[in-house]
């Protein structure tokens, strides 16, 4: 087997361990993870060849770019402070105590090197803690939080990673100028995602078709990262930055097609690129065994210690926080997510789970430092890494639904459908409104005008039922069964319709971009 062939068996396994996952209750990325494992254990399987300057540009950017998508702005203005204490502080703290301990335990481990071994296994992923929290019905002020810690603990780690390294390398170390590296690249990277963003938006405007403006899209949060890169700034920050900023200024509401098919675009963007990245987690274990050989009992008492301090850590660290947290937003009453018992504070501690960005920095160590010699101890930098990913992505990632059940942490659906009721009011009197503007300007006949007023009440309660009486939800529900009736006859009109077409393209002398043509009008009117 070669690396094309390992490619696709991972793409295929990504595919196919979305609704294995379903079935078996578990979370596609820790099936992934499984998956890589079992084929690195495979002899006819050949240990991954990917540069280890190319592993972050390639994974981190769709799939940051996939999660903003999923969130907002002020989601995060919002919950500014559980982000600072969890992405910023919790980083800086963890990084710390990892660094004190693989410093004090692994021999001639320099303080450099352990900082950055510390920095990488730091950030929980984003990736697979939504992945799981999305599949649990957890409560979305708990999705909130770890989408918000994830993607902005990666930021702060990334950061911390290439300073510890920048100072493993070249022999030297400067506090000031270190600190000053961390104000700069958050700099760089907000003004070139500012740019950036401004510029695809203008840019999508220009383009007008959907599918350019979606290819757009793909490009865009790699050449963000690049440009970021290029000036010394953070890869990562400018992607999550560019991603906010179109997110919040290149939507329009009436643009149904590009909506529609960018969302199923990037779902399988995401889907992919998440099975291929959390299959690569499995497929390292090569490189752990390999380096691991002759010396099982030491590094895995190395990395016991540090999958130890990860996790306690994090309950030690999130206990006050959580607390702190309630008091400052009882206080002030903050319109933030926090966790509202210590239920939702023990599923969080054990939603942090490392993934792609642990191994992505893990595999990009320098083989060497400036002088030419080995970089310090990188074989068990290499070993600690992966054993800390393996414990906390498998471990945690199958015991979690065990654990939210068990603690019974749900979802406040009774809050959800209010919200929904109130959203499906409001549409329906935005939609009367515009209805009143149409009737003041043109002269609309008495039964057609009747038809609008119905039509625009059935918006809102098509969304949300229980916005009507039960006289008129009666007569709603009598409306929705005779047009869901004669949606079905359409349908069946139609699809014979699409039959009869997609016979004419094997037809001698069809031209097959006529038959495309006409296929897709069919095809626009099915969707409407």
């Amino acid at each position: 087997m070669d690396q094309l062939a390992l490619l696709f068996m991972l793409l295929l396994g990504a595919v196919v361990s979305v609704p294995v996952g379903d079935r078996l209750g578990l979370p596609a990325p820790v099936l992934m993870t499984l998956l890589g494992i079992v084929l690195a254990l495979l002899e006819f399987v050949p240990n991954v060849n990917v540069p280890p300057d190319l592993i972050l540009p390639l994974l981190l950017p769709p799939l940051l770019y996939a999660a903003v998508r999923r969130t907002s702005w002020r989601q995060f203005a919002a919950n500014v402070r559980p982000i600072l204490l969890l992405a910023v502080a919790l980083v800086f703290v963890t990084t710390v105590c990892v660094a004190a301990v693989a410093h004090a335990i692994v021999p001639g481990l320099p303080i450099a090197a352990a900082i950055a071994l510390g920095a990488l296994v730091a950030p929980p992923d984003p990736v697979a803690a939504t992945a799981v929290a999305g599949q649990l019905g957890l409560p979305r002020r708990l999705v909130s939080i770890l989408e918000g810690e994830g993607l902005f603990n990666d930021v702060t780690a990334i950061v911390l990673y290439h300073v510890a390294i920048a100072a493993a390398v070249s022999g030297t170390f400067s506090p000031w100028k270190a600190g000053l590296d961390l104000v700069l690249s958050a700099v760089v990277a907000v003004i070139a995602g500012i740019a950036l963003g401004w510029g695809a938006n203008r840019l999508m405007d220009l383009l007008g078709d959907p599918t350019l403006q979606i290819g757009l899209t793909l490009l865009v949060p790699f050449a963000s990262y690049v440009l970021a890169e290029e000036f010394h700034g953070s890869g990562v920050l400018a992607v999550l930055t560019t991603a906010l900023f179109l997110a919040e200024y290149a939507t329009d509401p009436d643009d149904v097609m590009t909506r529609l098919a960018g969302h199923t675009f990037w779902d399988i963007v995401d889907t992919l690129v998440t099975g291929v990245a959390f299959g690569l987690i499995g497929l390292e274990l090569h490189n752990a065994i390999r380096t691991a050989s002759g010396r099982w009992g030491e590094m895995l008492g190395w990395a016991a210690a540090v999958v130890g301090v990860v996790v306690l850590v994090r309950l030690a660290w999130l206990l006050p926080a959580t607390w702190l947290t309630k008091r400052l937003h009882a206080r002030r009453d903050h319109d933030e997510d926090i966790p509202t018992s210590w239920r939702e504070t023990v599923v969080m501690w054990w939603s942090g789970m490392r993934g792609v960005a642990s191994v992505a920095l893990v595999l990009a160590i320098p083989l060497e430092t400036d002088d030419g010699s080995a970089f310090p101890d990188r074989d068990e930098m290499v070993f600690i890494a992966f054993g800390v990913i393996m414990a906390t992505l498998v471990l945690q990632g199958l015991t979690l639904p065990w654990l939210v059940k068990r603690l019974g942490v749900q979802a406040d659906t009774d809050r959800e459908k209010e919200f929904e009721k109130a959203l499906a009011v409001r549409a329906a009197k935005a939609a009367k409104t515009r209805l009143r503007e149409i009737e003041a300007a043109e002269e609309l006949p008495e039964e057609l005008s009747e038809q609008m007023v119905r039509r625009a009440h059935d918006i809102g309660v098509r969304i949300s039922p229980d916005i009507d009486d039960d006289e008129r939800r009666e007569a709603h529900e009598q409306r929705v069964r005779r047009l869901k009736r004669v949606r079905r006859i359409q349908g069946e009109m139609l699809s014979a319709a699409r039959h009869e077409v997609m016979a004419a393209r094997s037809e001698p002398g069809a031209d097959p971009e006529v038959v495309d043509r006409v296929l897709r009008h069919l095809d626009v009117r099915s969707l409407r």
